[in-house]
């Protein structure tokens, strides 16, 4: 286990998967995108009540 810990395979992954996550929260975007607005959420809640 340590030896694949060690591998240049592990900390290549490791460090891509580092470059990725801080990438994924530096360009999040600011607002909420409209699909997830709690408006459209409401509307299709009240055309499944009826």
């Amino acid at each position: 286990m340590m030896a694949f810990l060690k591998s240049e395979l592990f900390l290549r992954f490791l460090g891509g998967f580092a470059i990725g996550a801080v990438g994924m929260v530096m360009l999040q975007p600011d607002e909420q995108p409209i699909l997830s607005s709690p408006a459209i959420a409401a509307t299709s809640s009240d055309h499944a009540a009826l």
